[in-house]
């Protein structure tokens, strides 16, 4: 094999598919990169069973061939080669010449038939969004899936589609997170869970432009995502999500309108005070016309009113600061409304057209302010 391609396509090529190059692997064809010069493309794939990245570049084939590379060194050199034309060929001896203006690196590299393929999935059933869109949805839901394989549904995230409506939904056991988006078609009813890695790695290489579209494909056990030149394929989390349309309520006892900018600064300097591990709650007096924030750690404390309207009943509850801090950061509305029912019951931040809903539940503050 012998391809010539610009250093920067290498770059941005190899930086995609790392993506789906494992940590740790019992298998150390895994940990390699396969370059395939075998058709009319050079095509980069990693995979690691779980999560599989496939993606395309310009360049010109001398020679047709395939190999696979140890995705570390593989990425590191041509990551600090010189900013010009690169070439790649392999040698009889099973190792791969990587030359680029006076630098040569000569390094071993496998047979590419060993290589672990992605799976083939017909693209019968697919929707289609922009790129931004995507981006967007997984900013603003990411960050409730939780962190640990305790419960694996927890880990993915929900995409649900009905009609003309995506729904996505995350939750970690204290909150929810949903965004709906209206797509351009109809579409038969969907439920999948989409690992949440999966997401954060899209996430990283969509370039996130409005008109510029991502096809998502689903068969029973994977999801593929095509955009651009690449290619993500991934399994599916399997089981049935929780119900949490059981858990949504439209009922509240007190409505509070507010600037999200003000409430979020605020909350934001309140944390200045947490030590790290801490679970001192942020505690919000709602009266008539203003909410009263006040946190008391072994750092000092805090008090602060921002005005805001309010509809029905006083309240005084408390709230996980960092809970709250990360459903309003990725909120883009300048007043946001909050419904609450009594200190022991969820808050509610939604717009009107509940084109997202964060679900937050309070703490207990009388027992650990």
């Amino acid at each position: 094999m012998k391809i010539i391609c610009s250093k920067s396509d290498l770059v941005k090529g190899v930086s995609i598919v790392s993506k789906a190059v494992p940590s740790k692997t019992t298998m150390p064809i895994l940990e390699c990169i396969l370059v395939d010069a075998s058709t009319d493309f050079i095509k980069f794939t990693a995979n690691d069973m779980e999560l599989g990245i496939e993606t395309t570049i310009e360049g010109e084939i001398i020679e047709r061939g395939i190999i696979a590379l140890n995705a570390k060194i593989f990425s590191e050199i041509v990551r600090k080669l010189p900013d010009n034309e690169v070439t790649i060929e392999t040698t009889p001896e099973n190792q791969t010449l990587i030359t680029c203006e006076k630098s040569k690196f000569n390094i071993a590299s496998q047979s590419g038939e060993d290589f672990s393929y992605l799976p083939v999935v017909e693209k019968d059933d697919f929707i289609t969004v922009s790129e931004f869109t995507l981006k967007e949805v997984i900013r603003q839901t990411i960050f409730s899936i939780a962190d640990k394989d305790t419960n694996a549904m927890m880990t993915g995230e929900l995409f649900e589609i009905k009609d003309n409506m995506l729904k996505v939904v995350s939750l970690d056991g204290h909150r929810i997170s949903i965004r709906k988006i209206e797509l351009k078609n109809n579409y038969p009813e969907k439920k999948v869970i989409v690992p949440g890695k999966t997401l954060q790695e899209i996430s990283k290489i969509i370039g996130g432009e409005a008109k510029s579209e991502v096809d998502i494909s689903f068969t029973k056990n994977h999801i593929v995502f095509e955009f651009d030149r690449t290619v993500v394929v991934s399994r599916l989390i399997e089981g049935d999500y929780f119900k949490i349309d059981q858990m949504l309520s439209s009922d509240y006892e007190t409505k509070v309108t507010i600037n999200k900018k003000e409430l979020l600064d605020c909350i934001d300097r309140a944390t200045l005070l947490i030590k790290e591990g801490d679970k001192k709650p942020v505690i919000i007096d709602i009266q008539d016309e203003s909410i009263k924030l006040k946190i008391k750690t072994q750092v000092g404390s805090m008090d602060a009113e921002i005005i805001c309207t309010k509809e029905g009943k006083d309240l005084l509850i408390g709230f996980n600061p960092r809970f709250l801090i990360d459903a309003l950061r990725v909120i883009d509305d300048e007043e946001v409304n909050l419904y609450f029912m009594n200190a022991k019951a969820p808050c509610f931040i939604k717009d009107d057209n509940q084109s997202y809903i964060y679900l937050i539940l309070p703490v207990n503050f009388n027992a650990i302010a």
